[in-house]
C-alpha cells in the first residue's frame, strides 16, 4: 500500500486528507528526563525448526524484549505472521497460556519488489521463541533478527566468579532488569500487564544501580510517583496510576521512600530527597491515620507476595506455616520507613523533625516486641523466614536476642527449606544482606546457588535466561507465571556486588566519594571479579583464595578513597604489590577486625595479599 515517491519533492498529495487545526495541549512542555528507548542490541537466532508444514519455530537463545526484523522475498500480497512466546510446549509449539489476552503477533504483507526488510515500531514483545507462518519458501536463520529494545542507559558493571551457576544467575538478573526498562520500570514485558508496580522495585532498584546508570531513570520515576500521589497523601501500588490501586498498604508504596535514598547513596544526589520530602511526609501523615490503638499497623494488601507454595501448581501458599502475618510486615515496615524519613530529615538539616520521627519509631518497635516476639523460641510471629529477616535487617531485635533470632532463621533455612529460599517478594528484598551482615554469608551463598526448587539456580536449571515471577514459574497456574519478572531478584544483585565483590558506597560520604571495599568470601568460591562505573570513575575488585592465603586487587578512582577489609588471620604476612603493606604508598593500616586486616587507601590500583 506504500505510495511510490511519497517522500520526494514534487509528489502529488492533492488527494490527501488535509490536517485539522486543533487547540494546543495544556501542561508544561519539558525536556525528556531520561534516555529514550532504543534498539540496544541485535541477536541472531540459534536455530530454526520445522514444526509442521508451513510452521517454523525460531529460537533466539535468550528471553529478550523488543521485536524481530524480518528479511523476506516473495509475491505481492503474501502475509507473513510472527507469533512470540517465552517458552515452548512439550510438542515444540509456542506456550502462550501465560500471555493472557496479549496476542504477541505481528503481520507483514509483502510489497513484492525483491528483498524486503521490515520491523515494527509501535509495539514490543517479551519472547525467546518465534513462530513463523505464511513465509514464501523456507526461512533460514538469517530470516529473523532479534532487536533488543529498552531505555538506552549505560551498562556500568561486570561480575564473574568461580561458580558458573552464579555467573548465569547474574546474566539472568541483568537481562531481566534491562528488559523491563520502558520509560518506567515495568513488572513484565510479555503479557497484557506491563505496569509500574512499586513493590517490584523496592530494593531491586538498588541492585540496578550497580548494573546500569539509573540516576536519570529513577529520578524521572520518582516524579511519576509524586504525580500519582492523591491530595490526602495516599500513594498507589502502581505508578503511573493507569491501574488506580490505592490500597494504603505499607510495602508497595515504600518504594516511594526508598528510591530517593538509593539515588543519594549511589549517586550522591540529594535532589530527590529535597524535592519529594514534603510528599513523603504527607504520605506518612496519611498512614498515621491507620495506626491502631496498640501502636501497630495492619494495612498490608499483599503479604509476602508469592512465597514458595507447598503445591507446584499453586500461585500463593495456603499453608499457614509459610504465610507471614500482615500486621508484622506492615508494622516492621512502618518502623523502618519512620527511620528512613528521619535520616532524610537529618540530611536536610531538620534535626527536630528527625528526633520526632525516631521517637515515633521507638514506640512502634516497643509495641512490635510486645505483640510478636516469642523469647522462648527466639522467633517473631509464626517464625517464617521473612518474620525474622525484617526485624533483623531493620535493627528491631534487642541486642541480647539477635543471636537467638538469627539462629532460628538459620534453622528454618537449613532444616525446613533445606538450604533453599523460603521468602516471597518482601522477604527477598532483605534476605541475602541479613544473613551476611550477621555472620552467615555461607548460608546466603548456599541459598543463592541451589539448583533445585525453589531458587534462582533452579530457574537456570530449567532453562531460564531471565528471572521468573514465581519460584515455581514452570509449573504454576498460567494466570500468573511470567518468565521475565524482577520482583524475586530481591537484594541478590546487591549482595553480589556489595558482599561477594565487596564494592559499597559509604553512606556517610555517598556516591562512592568514599568506598567500602569488603569482600565476603563464601562457600566454595575461590574467586570473584567485579567492576562498577561510579560518578568518580571505574571501581574494580578481584580476589582469589587458595591454601596459601588471600589475594585482593582493588582499583579506586580519582578523587575517591576507600577503606579496604582484607580477609586475613591476625598476624598474617600482609603485602601490597609484593612489598610489606605497611610500607606501601597511599596505604595506611588501621586495625584488625573480625578476621580482616583493615586499611585506608587513596585513589589508585592496589594488589593486597595475606599469607
Amino acid at each position: 500500500m506504500e505510495l511510490s515517491g511519497w517522500t520526494r519533492a514534487g509528489f502529488d498529495a492533492s488527494t490527501w486528507e488535509a490536517a485539522t487545526i486543533v487547540a494546543a495541549p495544556g501542561g508544561i512542555l519539558a525536556s525528556e528526563m531520561a534516555e529514550p528507548l532504543r534498539v540496544t542490541d541485535t541477536l541472531k537466532p540459534l536455530s530454526v525448526k520445522l514444526l509442521k508444514p508451513g510452521t517454523y519455530i525460531f529460537d533466539m537463545g535468550q528471553n529478550m524484549v523488543g521485536w524481530c526484523r524480518l528479511h523476506v522475498t516473495g509475491p505481492k500480497g503474501a502475509t507473513v505472521k510472527l507469533r512470540h512466546a517465552e517458552t515452548l510446549n512439550p510438542d515444540g509449539s509456542l506456550y502462550v497460556a501465560n500471555l493472557r489476552t496479549a496476542e504477541a503477533t505481528d503481520l507483514y504483507t509483502l510489497k513484492g519488489e525483491g528483498n524486503e526488510v521490515w520491523e515494527p515500531r509501535f509495539t514490543y514483545h517479551g519472547f525467546r521463541f518465534v513462530e513463523v507462518t505464511g513465509f514464501p519458501g523456507e526461512p533460514k536463520l538469517a530470516t529473523l533478527e532479534g532487536r533488543v529494545v529498552h531505555d538506552d542507559m549505560e551498562k556500568t558493571a561486570d561480575f564473574t566468579s568461580s561458580n558458573t551457576l552464579l555467573n548465569q544467575i547474574h546474566h539472568n538478573v541483568l537481562w531481566g532488569i534491562a528488559g523491563n526498562y520502558r520509560s518506567i520500570p515495568t513488572d513484565c514485558p510479555q503479557r497484557d500487564e506491563r505496569q509500574g508496580w512499586l513493590g517490584d522495585r523496592s530494593q531491586v532498584s538498588r541492585s540496578e544501580s550497580y548494573m546500569f546508570d539509573v540516576a536519570a531513570f529513577y529520578s524521572k520515576w520518582a516524579g511519576d510517583l509524586a504525580d500519582s500521589q492523591r491530595a490526602d497523601g495516599s500513594v498507589p501500588d502502581v505508578s503511573p496510576n493507569y491501574w488506580p490501586l490505592y490500597n494504603d498498604d505499607l510495602t508497595w508504596p515504600s518504594t516511594f521512600i526508598f528510591v530517593p535514598g538509593m539515588l543519594y547513596d549511589e549517586y550522591g544526589d540529594k535532589r530527590a530527597i529535597e524535592q519529594y520530602y514534603p510528599a513523603m511526609r504527607k504520605w506518612l501523615d496519611h498512614i498515621k491515620g491507620f495506626v491502631q490503638p496498640d501502636g501497630l499497623v495492619s494495612k498490608d494488601q499483599y503479604a509476602d507476595w508469592c512465597v514458595p507454595p507447598e503445591d507446584p501448581k499453586l500461585i500463593h501458599s495456603q499453608d499457614p506455616a509459610r504465610v507471614t502475618d500482615k500486621t508484622l510486615i506492615a508494622s516492621s515496615y512502618y518502623y523502618e520507613l519512620l527511620r528512613v524519613i528521619a535520616r532524610y530529615a537529618r540530611i536536610l538539616d531538620k534535626p527536630t523533625e528527625a528526633a520526632d520521627l525516631e521517637m515515633a519509631a521507638t514506640k512502634v518497635n516497643s509495641a512490635f516486641q510486645l505483640r510478636f516476639f516469642k523469647p522462648a523460641e527466639n522467633i517473631y510471629g509464626n517464625g517464617t523466614q521473612t518474620s525474622s529477616v525484617l526485624p533483623l535487617f531493620f535493627d528491631m531485635v534487642p541486642q541480647e536476642n539477635r543471636a537467638g533470632v538469627l539462629a532460628s532463621l538459620a534453622r528454618n533455612i537449613e532444616e525446613i527449606t533445606h538450604g533453599h529460599v523460603g521468602t516471597g517478594l518482601v522477604g527477598a528484598q532483605w534476605l541475602m544482606r541479613t544473613l551476611s551482615d550477621n555472620g552467615r554469608a555461607d548460608l546466603a551463598y548456599t541459598v543463592a546457588t541451589q539448583n533445585t526448587y525453589p531458587g534462582w539456580g533452579y530457574m537456570v536449571d530449567q532453562g531460564a535466561t531471565t528471572i521468573w515471577e514465581l519460584w515455581n514459574g514452570n509449573t504454576a497456574d498460567p494466570a500468573m507465571n511470567s518468565g521475565n519478572h524482577v520482583m524475586q531478584i530481591g537484594d541478590l544483585a546487591v549482595w553480589m556486588y556489595e558482599y561477594l565483590a565487596g564494592i559499597r558506597s559509604d553512606p556517610e560520604k555517598p556516591g562512592f566519594h568514599h568506598i567500602l571495599i569488603r569482600p565476603y568470601p563464601a562457600g566454595d568460591l575461590t574467586s570473584v571479579a567485579a567492576s562498577h562505573k561510579s560518578m568518580y570513575g571505574a571501581i574494580a575488585t578481584s580476589w582469589k583464595r587458595d591454601a596459601a592465603g588471600f589475594a585482593l586487587n582493588v582499583t579506586v578512582p580519582p578523587n575517591s578513597s576507600a577503606t579496604v577489609w582484607l580477609p586475613a588471620k591476625e598476624g598474617a604476612k600482609l603485602t601490597e604489590s609484593n612489598k610489606p603493606a605497611a610500607d606501601a604508598r597511599g596505604v595506611k593500616f588501621l586495625r584488625w577486625e573480625n578476621g580482616n586486616a583493615v586499611f585506608e587507601v587513596d585513589s589508585g590500583k592496589y594488589a593486597f595479599a595475606a599469607r
